[in-house]
């Protein structure tokens, strides 16, 4: 089975992922560091707020709610 790289904004609630990259810059990439959102880790899409945005990810047993934006920057693979 091939591996599938997608935008952490488009997984599915429910679905998790391994993060493969990290396509942001400055304090945003940094913050996202600081709270295990590094390459190899694992992640799952909890939530989605009714108009979608934000979502609610739990990373490294914390839930964490990033805006779509940011959430585009971070490449996954399922």
């Amino acid at each position: 089975m091939e591996a599938r790289t997608q935008p952490l904004c488009t997984l599915a609630e429910g679905a998790e992922a391994t993060v493969s990259a990290l396509m942001l810059d400055g304090m945003i990439r940094r913050r996202l560091q600081d709270i295990g959102l590094i390459v190899g880790a694992r992640i799952r899409c909890l939530y989605r707020s009714p108009s979608g945005d934000p979502a609610a990810y739990l990373i490294c047993g914390a839930v964490i709610a990033l805006r779509r934006q940011d959430a585009a920057g971070v490449i996954v693979e399922r």
